[in-house]
C-alpha cells in the first residue's frame, strides 16, 4: 500500500495529540509526519511510531515545501479558514475538524458510516468537512434507525464533557476541584466556560442567536440534514457537564410509523460502530467511563414513549475526542485512500 505525507495542524492540542494516537493504532500508511503549530509551538517534539518528529510552523508555503499529500485541521475556524485553502491548493486533500467549511455546499460534510459516498465530492475544494463532535455520535444512531423506519422529528439534549472546550476546559475543570477540596472554590474565576463548571451544569455552549439557541445547537440541526440528506426537524438543548471526557445525549426521536423498542434494538445491534448497552435491569447502560478512549458509540436506555407508539427515548455516549473528531477524521482518509486505489 501506498504510504502518504501526512500533516497535522494543531499538532499540539487536544485532538492533534488523539490524532497521533490514532493514526499509531490503526496503522495509517504514512511514509512521513508532519506536525504544524503556530510559531510558540516550534522547537517541540511529536513521537510518533518511536521516531520524533519537530512541530514547525504553520504558513502558507509548508504544504507544499514538504509534499503534503493528507492535511489534518484541528486547530480552529479562523486557522482552516486561513490556512486550509492553501493546504487544497498544494494538492493536499484536507479533512477540517472545525465549524468553517461544515455548512458550505461544495465541501462534502462526512461521518464515513452514514455518508461515505460524499467522499468522492472532495475534489470540488480539495476539502472534506468533519463535522461537530455532538453531531457525529448522533448520526451514527439515527441513520440506520431513518432507513429502516423513517424518522419525522428528533429531540435532542446533550451533556458534554469539558475536553469539548480543548486542553483548557480540562485543566479548569481539575483546578475548580481541586480548589473545591482545600474549600477555596468560591475564589476561583471562570475562564474556559461562562460560570464555574466544577459541580455545576452549563446550558450554553458557544454563543447564543438571535432565535434564542446556541450555535452548538444550531450546528446539530443543520449538520445532521446535510450529512443524512434528509430534512427531519431537530431541536436540541446542549448543556455542559463536569465530567472530563465523552459527551453523552438523551434522544427523543419521532417515526413515521410505530416502532417498538424492541425492533430499534435490533436495527442497531448491527449498525457499525455502534455498540448497544441496554439492560438497565442489571444496571448496564452506556457511561462515559465506558466510552472513553475507545471508537464506539455506545446505545442504551431505548423506551416506547409512554403516549406514542410512534416515539422512541434512548441513550448514547460516545468519547468525542475520538468518535466526535480524531477517529472521524482518520476513517474519512482512510476511505479516501481506499477511493483513489479503486
Amino acid at each position: 500500500m501506498k504510504a502518504y505525507k501526512v500533516a497535522v495542524v494543531g499538532a499540539t492540542g487536544a485532538v492533534g495529540e488523539e490524532l497521533f494516537r490514532i493514526l499509531e493504532e490503526r496503522d495509517f500508511p504514512v511514509s512521513e509526519l508532519v506536525p504544524l503549530a503556530s510559531a510558540r509551538s516550534v522547537g517541540r517534539e511529536i513521537e510518533f511510531k518511536g521516531k520524533n518528529y519537530p512541530v514547525k510552523e504553520l504558513t502558507h508555503n509548508v504544504f507544499k515545501e514538504e509534499g503534503v499529500e493528507i492535511a489534518f485541521f484541528s486547530a480552529g475556524g479562523s486557522v482552516s479558514a486561513e490556512f486550509a485553502p492553501s493546504a487544497a491548493k498544494s494538492g493536499a486533500v484536507v479533512i477540517d475538524n472545525t465549524s468553517h467549511f461544515r455548512m458550505q455546499q461544495d465541501v462534502p460534510l462526512v461521518v464515513p458510516e452514514v455518508n461515505p459516498e460524499d467522499i468522492a465530492l472532495w475534489e470540488k475544494t480539495g476539502i472534506i468537512a468533519n463535522p461537530n463532535c455532538s453531531t457525529i455520535q448522533m448520526v451514527q444512531v439515527l441513520a440506520p434507525l431513518h432507513k429502516a423506519f423513517g424518522i419525522k422529528r428528533v429531540d435532542v439534549s446533550t451533556y458534554q464533557a469539558v475536553s469539548g472546550a480543548g486542553k483548557k476546559g480540562m485543566e479548569e475543570l481539575v483546578l475548580q476541584m481541586q480548589k473545591f477540596f482545600d474549600f477555596t472554590l468560591d475564589s476561583v474565576e471562570a475562564k474556559a466556560f461562562p460560570h464555574r463548571i466544577a459541580l455545576n451544569l452549563i446550558p450554553h455552549i458557544d454563543i447564543f442567536l438571535e432565535n434564542d439557541y446556541t450555535k452548538e445547537e444550531m450546528k446539530m440541526v443543520n449538520e445532521t440534514n446535510k450529512i443524512l440528506h434528509s430534512d427531519f426537524e431537530v431541536s436540541a438543548t446542549c448543556v455542559r457537564v463536569p465530567v472530563l471526557r465523552s459527551h453523552s445525549e438523551a434522544l427523543s426521536i419521532h417515526f413515521s410509523q410505530e416502532v417498538s423498542a424492541k425492533a430499534a434494538r435490533e436495527v442497531l445491534k448491527e449498525a457499525e460502530s455502534i455498540v448497544l448497552m441496554d439492560n438497565p435491569q442489571e444496571k448496564i447502560y452506556p457511561m462515559p467511563m465506558i466510552a472513553t478512549d475507545t471508537d464506539e458509540t455506545y446505545v442504551g436506555r431505548i423506551r416506547s414513549d409512554n403516549f406514542n407508539k410512534k416515539i422512541l427515548h434512548l441513550w448514547c455516549v460516545a468519547d468525542q475526542l475520538r468518535v466526535g473528531a480524531a477517529t472521524n477524521a482518520v476513517r474519512i482518509a482512510q476511505k479516501w485512500i481506499a477511493m483513489q486505489n479503486r
